[in-house]
Order: C-alpha cells, then structure tokens, then sequence
C-alpha cells in the first residue's frame, strides 16, 4: 500500500519531464560552456586552441566510466537513491570545476563532473521498468525531445552568462540546475525497481549479466550502431564553435545556429514518439540512417570541393541531427529490450560502451581540425557507415525487419497513467 501512495505523488507527465531533466544535466554541462571555449584559452593560458576541446573529452571519459558503477549500484539498493546520491556528487563537482586555477586541474574535476553526471543512466532503466518495446521506445522519444530543450537553449545562457560574468560562473549555473533537479527527484520520484527484482552484488550475479548484456548479438551491435553516431555528434559538439569562429568568421552567431540545429532534433524526437508504435522502430531508425548517409556524403563533397557557406552548413547538419535523433533513441530501445532482467547492467554497459566510445571517436575527429569543414563532415559520414555495418550484423544482414510485439507490456506499472 505505502508503494501504491508513493506512485500516486507523480503522473505519467511530470515522470517524463522529471526524467528529461536528470538526463538534461548531462547536457547542460556540455553545451553552455561551448561558447567560453575562447575565454577559457586566455584565462588558463592553453597553447593549443585544439586543447579546449578536452573539456568535452574529459567530461564524456567521466560520463561513460561513471555509467558502469550507477547502474550497477541500481540494480542492487534501486533507482531513487542512486539518482538522488549523483545528482547531489554532480552539485558539488560542478562548483569545484569552476573554482578550477589551472587547465589540469578543471580537467580533473570535469571527469568528476561527468562521473557525477552519469548517475543520469539509471533513468533509462527506470523508464525499462515501466515500459518495453514500441511503448518504451514512444516515452524515450518524449524524454529525448524534452530532454533536447536543453542544447536548444544552454549556449544561448552560456553566451548570456558570459555578458554578465567571467566563464566560471557558467559551472556554478549548472550547479544550480543540478541541485533543482536533485531536489526534486529526491521529493517526487518514485522507486520503480520492485524489491524482489533487485539483485545481489555477488560475482555470479554480475557475471551473468555482463554475460547477458555482451553475447546478445542484437543489444550489442545497436550499441555499437550508438556509440559511432554519438562520436559524429560529439565531434560537431566539440568542432562547433572553432568552425563559427575560424570557418565562417561569424562566432557571435554560434548559439542561435547551434540552437537552430537542435530543435530540429527535438521535432525529430517528437515525431518519432508520434509514430513510432504504428511504424515500429525498425523501419523508422534504419530509413533515417540511411537518410544520414546520403546527407553527411553530399555535405563532405561540397566540403571538400570549398563550396561550403553558413547556410549550407547550418542546413545539412540540422538534417544530419534530426536523422540522428530518429535513428538513435530506436537504436537505444532495441539495445535494452533484450536485457530486460538485468536493466540497470545492461543500462549501464551500453551507456559506458556507447559515450566512452562515442568520446573517443569524437575527439579523433575533433583533432582533425584544419580550418575547414571537411574533416567534421568526413566523420560524420564513417560514423554513420560504420553504424550501418553494426545494424547489418544486429539484423543479419536485412534492415526494415517487422518486430514481434505480442506481450510487450510494462514490466512495473508505479507510475500513474503508465499503463
């Protein structure tokens, strides 16, 4: 009974938007600080204005490192405490960067932060507790699009603090908003890992299900599929404002495009949630994948043939984004359906596998940085052939593959309206 009132506190509504805005403290701290990437070179005296760009890197090392402990943790005492306890870390490591005196050590406390900020992975596994299949992948769709608000708006703010203040005030911003969204989990949010679901941390246990979540052909390969279109999307999140600023010369108007380009993801992400229970996931991610494709390819050719201008730019990579957004949360929703019992691991793997990895790809691109578009368009373009190769071997060989969907219901209906 205590349960069931305790559900009662929050509806179906307040649920996805509570579970967008833990997921959004991972992004806030990424984007608003985007546009102090030059101040942060003067102040911190960095040699190497490619260097900056490992304030990205090291938050995303901490984010995918973080997700295995979290969702570890979750498995074994539930998801409230733990989303609670790492909301409550990212607060404090959010301060700490931005009392930071030299680059190493913000470095340092930036992979804090991240590691703070991957407890947000056990809110995909709460959503897995209460949803799966094609219902599942609708409310990720509409955690994702609420979730998109934030890129939309953080450079704007960033740019905004930055007015008022010196960049160090941007981490003590999102400390704010990490304390607002702790505050609030820790009120509203419901336990929605059944005790008799939870397991114990002995070695068996956690063997097996590592074992579960990495000799599934299917949950691994979209994995895979992830990591490599998040790598595209870190290299634009970490090549963006050096290609306003050195490319184009018109750095002032890097928020509004960055922003431009992220509704597009959010209005992909609505549209996803909008069809994809009738459409199923499958036809919907690998058509936009191969849409990707065709887009990032015709964007390296007018790249590498110096045609590139602002609006070309702007308009390919929102159509890049937004195929992104169609292809990745479905991608996410077919990596966690088969690992259903072991939510939390398998969460937690996939979030480690899938940002460690999409860091790494990212920063390699990143690094290719000659003053021109070419090598962000080029890498966008091998994420998404390598992320074609990995759906092939999910689906042996044949995209557009129907789904079984017979008895795909909630595993735990705590929310109100979840059924």
């Amino acid at each position: 009974m205590s349960e069931k009132r305790e559900a009662a506190k929050i509806g179906f509504l307040e649920f996805v938007v509570l579970a967008a805005a833990m997921m959004s403290t991972q992004a806030i701290a990424i984007d608003a600080m985007l546009p102090a990437f030059p101040a942060i070179v003067r102040t911190l005296h960095i040699a190497n204005e490619n260097h900056v760009q490992w304030i990205v890197t090291a938050y995303m090392a901490g984010l995918g490192c973080g997700q295995l402990y979290w969702g570890l943790m979750s498995d074994r005492f539930g998801r409230r405490p733990i989303l609670v306890g790492g909301l409550g870390l990212y607060v404090l490591a959010a301060l700490l960067a931005g009392l930071a005196s030299s680059f190493e050590t913000l470095l340092v406390w930036r992979f804090v932060h991240g590691l703070a900020a991957a407890s947000a992975v056990v809110t995909r596994s709460a959503i897995r507790d209460l949803y799966s299949g094609r219902q599942m992948a609708r409310v990720m769709s509409l955690t994702f699009m609420v979730f998109l608000t934030v890129p939309i708006l953080a450079p704007s703010l960033g740019a905004f603090i930055l007015w008022l203040a010196a960049w160090r005030y941007i981490f003590i911003v999102c400390g704010i908003f990490g304390a607002f969204v702790c505050a609030w989990a820790a009120l509203r949010l419901p336990e929605t890992l059944h005790p008799e679901y939870r397991l114990t941390l002995n070695r068996s246990h956690i063997v097996g299900a590592v074992r579960l979540v990495l000799l599934n052909r299917s949950s691994l390969c979209y994995t895979f599929a992830m990591s490599v279109m998040f790598g595209g999307i870190m290299a634009y999140v970490g090549m963006v404002q050096q290609i306003f600023g050195e490319v184009f010369h018109r750095a002032s108007l890097m928020p509004t495009m960055f922003a431009l380009c992220a509704t597009t993801m959010g209005a992909a992400a609505f549209l996803n949630s909008r069809i994809v229970e009738r459409l199923g996931m499958r036809r919907i991610s690998h058509t936009a994948l191969l849409i990707y494709l065709a887009i990032t390819g015709l964007h390296t050719a007018i790249a590498a043939l110096g045609m590139e201008q602002l609006w070309i730019f702007v308009a390919c990579q929102s159509a890049t984004m937004a195929c992104f957004a169609l292809s990745i949360s479905n991608f996410g929703a077919m990596a966690m359906e088969p690992v259903a019992s072991v939510a939390g691991i398998g969460a937690s793997l996939q979030g480690f596998m899938s940002t460690l990895g999409g860091a790494l790809v990212g920063a390699l691109i990143g690094r290719q940085f000659n003053g021109t578009v070419v090598p962000l368009a080029a890498g966008s373009l091998c994420c998404g052939l390598a992320s074609l190769l990995f759906v092939l071997l999910a689906e042996k060989g044949r995209l557009f593959r129907g789904h079984h969907t017979a008895g795909e219901q909630p595993a735990v209906a705590q929310v109100e309206g979840a059924g």
